[in-house]
């Protein structure tokens, strides 16, 4: 047992990278929450229309991610060798990388509105406005599209201070951001203090404005500290990247932006094969979903502690420090999962209760919330698995692993589910999480095989 657990100052360590991500996501993902129960008290149809354009912008957003976390096991191995230049030109990169993903986003959005909110809704009989889901989910998109731009820019920032090392600015300026997001929420949705009464037009301006006011924070912040940014100085004064050093980061990065667009791409589909069971199903899901992500920060924090505190690692060329180190974590970070199942299992019945909305919808958010319970840890296993063999560059296998495992397996068995028996939500979404937590196995084995331990610089 005493190489999976660490000392005093290994968890000092590992906390001191974690705390900071899991305070922006806690916060991040309850201001989600409470966002998610104000345009909930507004109406089924209000709610869902949200859901189902969050469920596109999710795509937007993991692109974005994938670009960046490609990049960043460069910017975290670099930083861990110390060549600042190396990291000033990785940050070049992942401006002009995703300036275009950015562009072309935003032109998809515009064009396509309609027809991507339509395939989520399904008149089953069940009940439900399906045109007013629709006039509402068109509505928020169209407010929302104004917002990428920041998002985009407060990633490619946050993203490459947390690979160096610093993450409690991203931490403050994520902070600032749902304060301003829920005080406008509040303000815009339900016109509070004069405002007019917005509904689910008030939360995307709520949502835009906090994403400008996260974006001037940092800007202002690395702008003023410039002496803890180094690779900052003079970052553009010149926007060229040596093509070397482009077409490997390409070549590693590629595989992980592929993944991360066809992972969410997959789940999105998945989310469209529940929502053939009608309404209620997208109202509980989105009801699940946001609950689910709020008890899930362990599993992100650990994975994001993973690539840097391992990167850096394997960059300096500390393979057996590394070993040892992804093990601990690991172990860490099931623990964590394992703790926060349970909580979730506990607080399924309460939450549904708080929206404004049918019975039926709360008792079937309050199933789905005990099956994510269930499946909590080995999700957290898997994702760990998966940031191990990406911090080392394994980027095809992760792709392998990720998201062809997620079309092949989860997303053929949903879409079989969805269109030839007429099993129920709750049957669907245990037969799914069931096949997805077969693949932790798989994660663990190639862990374990070490083919990770990998210097890319």
């Amino acid at each position: 047992m005493g190489k999976y657990i660490g000392d005093r100052g290994f968890y000092s360590w590992v906390l001191k990278v974690m705390i900071p991500i899991v305070i922006q996501q806690g916060i991040t993902n309850f201001v989600g929450l409470l966002d998610n129960i104000m345009v909930g008290q507004v109406g089924t149809e209000q709610m869902s229309g949200v859901a189902i354009t969050n469920q596109l912008l999710f795509i937007f957003q993991l692109c974005i991610f994938g670009c960046l976390s490609g990049a960043g096991i460069f910017c975290a191995q670099y930083f861990g060798k110390g060549d600042q230049e190396k990291v000033r030109s990785v940050f070049r990169y992942k401006v002009i990388t995703t300036g275009i993903i950015t562009i072309l986003a935003m032109g998809v959005f515009w064009f396509f509105r309609e027809p991507l909110i339509r395939l989520f809704l399904t008149d089953t009989g069940s009940g439900g406005d399906l045109e007013a889901t629709l006039g509402y989910g068109k509505t928020y998109l169209e407010v929302m599209m104004v917002g990428l731009i920041p998002f985009a820019i407060v990633q490619m920032y946050s993203s490459t201070m947390r690979e160096t090392g610093e993450t409690a600015i991203p931490m403050k300026a994520s902070t600032l951001a749902v304060l301003v997001n829920m005080c406008f929420n509040y303000i815009l949705i339900f016109g509070k203090f004069g405002a007019p009464k917005l509904g689910v037009a008030g939360a995307a301006i709520a949502t835009v404005i906090s994403r400008f006011a996260e974006l001037a924070f940092i800007l202002i912040y690395a702008k003023v500290r410039r002496d803890k940014f180094p690779y900052l100085t003079g970052v553009y004064r010149t926007m060229r990247v040596p093509l070397e050093l482009a077409k490997e980061v390409t070549i590693k990065g590629m595989p992980l932006m592929v993944n991360e667009l066809m992972w969410s791409l997959g789940t999105t589909l998945i989310v469209q094969c529940y929502s053939t069971r009608g309404l209620d199903a997208v109202a509980a899901y989105n009801i699940s979903s946001t609950v689910n992500n709020f008890f899930s920060m362990a599993v992100l924090a650990m994975g994001t502690a993973i690539s840097i505190m391992v990167g850096q690692e394997l960059g300096a060329g500390e393979f057996e420090q590394a070993v040892d180190t992804n093990r601990k974590m690991m172990a860490f970070g099931a623990v964590l999962c394992l703790g926060a199942a349970v909580l979730l299992a506990i607080s399924a019945p309460f939450f549904p209760r708080i929206y404004n909305t049918t019975e039926e919808i709360r008792t079937l958010a309050r199933n789905l919330l005990w099956l994510d319970a269930t499946f909590l840890t080995a999700r957290g296993l898997y994702n760990s698995c998966y940031f191990t063999l990406r911090s080392g560059g394994k980027t095809m296998l992760t792709f392998l692993f990720d998201s062809v495992s997620l079309w092949v397996l989860n997303l053929s068995t949903a879409f079989i589910l969805a269109h030839f028996t007429g099993i129920p939500l709750i049957g669907m979404y245990a037969v799914v999480q069931i096949v997805d937590a077969l693949k932790t196995g798989v994660g663990l084995y190639l862990v374990k095989k070490g083919i990770w331990i990998n210097n890319l610089t």
